[in-house]
């Protein structure tokens, strides 16, 4: 194992921890300081080449930090009972943008052929948070949505693959926060 400076480490993640349980209540300081100290041990190789710049160890501990208390949140999120959109249903929300809302409300009660699944008036409102969730993306996440998942135009490479995907996650959680909160679509 590498050589580190665990005293200066543990402090750093111990300050971060804190800051991150007052930001994101659903997490406790010890289980964050944890996430960090485990991400150091897994990357001590890298980390010990660069544990003398302050900076660069403040911004591994807050990237792990919030990356666990998104996970967190996301989790209960599940578990609480309410409603919550996955990758996938906005995936299929997108692709109804194709169609016009009388199209839709024909739709309601048939077999779709691809999904071999009857189609039910949740599209309404998966249709209606998806436009809401649009709208608090990045424009890079928008137009690789609207060219691969609602006009069907192959991703480019793979890392445009890859930004798609996340831009489908990063939806999903748009539109799951958008439930959450009840904001009107602006």
């Amino acid at each position: 194992m590498a050589d580190l400076n665990w005293d200066n480490i543990n402090d750093i993640a111990l300050k971060v921890a804190k800051e991150m349980a007052l930001k994101w209540p659903i997490v406790e300081v010890d289980d964050v300081q944890q996430e960090i100290m485990l991400h150091v041990v897994e990357q001590a190789p890298y980390i010990a080449k660069r544990q003398d710049d302050g900076e660069f160890l403040r911004k591994v501990a807050w990237r792990v930090a919030k990356q666990y208390a998104s996970k967190e949140q996301n989790q209960r999120d599940l578990m609480d009972g309410q409603y919550y959109y996955t990758p996938e249903e906005a995936r299929n929300a997108l692709r109804s943008f194709v169609f016009t809302d009388e199209e839709i409300s024909g739709l309601i009660g048939k077999k779709d052929d691809l999904t071999r699944c009857r189609i039910t008036d949740n599209i309404v409102s998966a249709r209606l948070d998806a436009t809401a969730a649009m709208r608090k993306l990045t424009d890079r996440y928008r137009d690789v949505l609207t060219r691969v998942f609602l006009y069907g135009i192959p991703p480019k490479d793979d890392a445009e693959r890859k930004m798609s995907y996340r831009a489908v996650d990063a939806l999903a959680i748009a539109m799951n926060s958008h439930i959450r909160t009840g904001k009107a679509a602006a």
